[in-house]
């Protein structure tokens, strides 16, 4: 059996029957063994072998996990992954592998397209959510508020800095008025 060790610089992919992931952290060590359940099925289902890809729990933000295509790598969010196991079992490790399989099956496809959308529900039978619903209150950065008609509205401190920097304007998508800093 092959060793796979959360590694920043490999790219080694192992056939399913070979992938033997070993991560400190147990949650991780349960999300790598949900990866290798659900290519297992994906396998049966599709009646073929995939490269297992590598998996790192490095991802920072509100992203639940994000599929690097060309590099056969999963990127999970710990923080999120601590406070919403269940669902990361559920719906986001066959969410990301399905980014995975499509771009193995049919090559650069739209990210939540119909292949990737036959997958989740052929393979997985789970409705193809684009985003999840994970609260991420404690990932959430400094908000700044703007005013429209509507009210007040946050904007990330990453919009915030393009409107100081006169990179961009905001509208609100209720009233259309454009947002000014509160």
């Amino acid at each position: 059996m092959f060793k796979l060790f959360k590694t920043k610089n490999s790219t080694k992919s192992y056939k399913t029957d070979d992938a033997n992931y070993e991560f400190d952290d147990e949650r991780h060590q349960q999300i790598a063994e949900q990866v290798v359940d659900c290519y297992r099925q994906a396998e049966a289902y599709l009646q073929r072998t995939f490269p297992c890809p590598e998996i790192q729990f490095t991802l920072k933000g509100k992203s639940a996990g994000t599929a690097h295509l060309q590099l056969n790598l999963l990127r999970f969010n710990s923080s999120l992954l601590a406070e919403n196991h269940q669902a990361f079992i559920d719906q986001v490790v066959p969410h990301e592998i399905c980014h995975l399989l499509a771009y193995q099956l049919y090559g650069k496809v739209k990210p939540h397209g119909k292949e990737w959308q036959a997958l989740m529900i052929e393979v997985y039978q789970l409705e193809p959510a684009t985003t999840h619903t994970l609260n991420t209150e404690s990932v959430s950065g400094k908000t700044f508020d703007y005013l429209c008609d509507c009210g007040s509205i946050p904007l990330s401190i990453r919009r915030h800095n393009k409107v100081l920097r006169g990179e961009t304007q905001y509208r609100c998508r209720c009233c259309k008025q454009q947002l000014k800093r509160a």
